[in-house]
């Protein structure tokens, strides 16, 4: 199942809305057949597994991180293919959430299938924490905070400088993180000061490229920064008060391109966002927004990234106004992986992870 699981993340921005999936056969203990969802559309996991397994899954296992799908979509039900190459028992990692694709399960049992679920599903579940959220109805989309800080949590100098404090291979693996989202978001201050790009610009071109999103109450956007200057060719929006619509600026923005999303707290936005389809949302900081939304227990998964050095308390602190709480009335996260990077260490925390059963 690790090797399944591992197998997954290769279809990392390639196949949302969808999950990622990855597949093993095994007879006895030779794996003689593997595959994932490679592309959206395109064939599953369990199929490219079983093709490759050939006549030899006849009476082998099938181990997957899914559930395989009893409907027909864009592909053939995969239910079909496992019975049709004779495997005798199938290893689930997680249940199908999705009603339309759901009860795979009960169909490969009645077809004398052995079926076992739960396996590392707690594993499956941060893997797909994104889809599993949209497909429980939520009414914001899956936010996800990416920070990287100094030892002593500190995301920029005390001159605002930030580049760069993570080293090149966290910069690459931020590239990688940013293609499995549907948006990218930022605090107003941190696009001026920055002026950022928010592309995409490594090993993965994502399918769909992320809207830009940033949250500006006061309309912090510079009209010739690169953000508006590359509206027309990226969808941008920008999160901002009501009242903005009429100001000059508001006006020239929405000329250059720039989605004016009006709204008066982050709950209001996210949802807004959510209707725009935006299923899951990278916010990259900075410390206000950050704390903001933590402080409205907005996030659901933290990637922090911490580079050997130390910037001091003049330095910009990367959970701004959080407020203080007694040890024992805290919430623990629950780490989902630890990694170095570099020089650096990556450190991801969710608020939550409860795998369906």
């Amino acid at each position: 199942m690790a090797h399944a699981l591992g197998l997954a993340w290769r279809g990392w921005g390639r196949v949302h809305p969808n999950p990622l999936v990855g597949a093993v056969v095994l007879q006895g203990d030779e794996l003689i057949g593997e595959g994932y969802h490679a592309e959206y559309g395109d064939a599953h996991a369990e199929v490219i597994a079983l093709a490759a397994a050939a006549e030899r899954a006849r009476g082998a296992t099938l181990v997957v991180t899914l559930e395989p799908c009893a409907h027909r979509g864009q592909q053939p039900p995969c239910t079909d293919a496992v019975i049709a190459a004779g495997i005798r028992r199938v290893v689930v990692a997680l249940r199908d959430p999705n009603p339309v694709a759901a009860g795979g399960a009960d169909r490969l049992r009645a077809a004398g299938i052995e079926v076992e679920i739960g396996l590392a599903a707690a594993e499956a579940a941060a893997q797909n924490a994104a889809f599993l959220q949209r497909l429980q109805g939520s009414p914001r989309p899956f936010v996800a905070l990416k920070l990287a800080t100094s030892v002593d949590a500190r995301i920029a100098d005390r001159d605002r400088r930030s580049r760069w404090i993570s080293g090149p291979a966290a910069r690459d693996y931020i590239h990688w993180l940013r293609a499995g989202f549907d948006a990218i978001g930022i605090g107003g201050a941190t696009a001026r000061h920055d002026d950022p790009s928010l592309t995409v610009r490594g090993s993965v071109t994502p399918r769909v490229p992320p809207r830009r999103v940033v949250f500006a109450p006061a309309l912090q956007l510079m009209v010739d920064s690169t953000l508006v200057r590359t509206a027309h060719d990226i969808p941008t929006t920008v999160v901002t008060g009501r009242d903005a619509f009429g100001w000059e600026v508001g006006r020239a923005l929405a000329a250059a391109g720039v989605e004016l999303l009006p709204a008066e707290s982050l709950e209001e936005a996210l949802a807004a966002l959510r209707e725009r389809g935006v299923n899951s949302l990278l916010v990259e900081g900075g410390g206000r927004l950050s704390g903001a939304l933590l402080r409205a227990e907005l996030v659901d998964r933290l990637y922090w990234v911490q580079s050997p050095l130390w910037l001091g308390e003049r330095g910009v602190p990367a959970f701004a106004g959080l407020p203080s709480i007694p040890l024992a009335a805290v919430d623990r996260w629950t780490p989902v992986e630890r990694r170095a990077l570099g020089d650096d260490t990556l450190l991801v925390l969710d608020r939550q992870c409860s795998p369906a059963s």
